[in-house]
């Protein structure tokens, strides 16, 4: 069985939140929702816990950090091409998101943009050429 990975999220309200990553991909899994949480599976392995503040809280003894006002963790995502990143950036700010909350990036190897959820986590959407990025990395500094 492939090892999952379940990113938990505070969101101000868990409703406009699953609206939101239903428009960027995601399936909501009922099993596992209620009022004060929802389970978004972007894929096989990778599922957003939305949860309610109050809910979140329970699960540390930390104060829940604001993303609008700081940068906790950056969610980045692999997509099959550069239209890919475009188009998940896209359907993000037709949600209610915000996109490129910093200016895209072309690395040759690699290409990426980023956007927010209504909450403010950041997302990075990339594509990348592996063999392009392994070249790169293989040459020396500077060069």
């Amino acid at each position: 069985m492939p090892q999952m990975v379940f990113i938990n999220l505070p969101v101000a309200d868990v409703a406009r939140a699953t609206q939101f990553y239903k428009a960027i991909g995601c399936t909501q899994d009922t099993r596992f929702s209620g009022p004060h949480a929802s389970s978004m599976q972007l894929s096989d392995t990778i599922v957003f816990m939305l949860l309610a503040p109050d809910f979140f809280q329970g699960f540390t003894p930390r104060k829940i950090a604001d993303a609008r006002e700081v940068t906790e963790v950056l969610v980045a995502l692999n997509r099959e091409s550069r239209a890919a990143v475009d188009a998940i950036v896209a359907a993000a700010a037709a949600a209610g998101g915000r996109a490129d909350p910093r200016a895209p990036q072309d690395m040759g190897f690699m290409y990426s943009r980023a956007f927010e959820d209504p909450d403010g986590h950041i997302f990075e959407p990339f594509f990348m050429d592996e063999a392009a990025a392994a070249a790169a990395m293989a040459q020396p500094a500077g060069g």
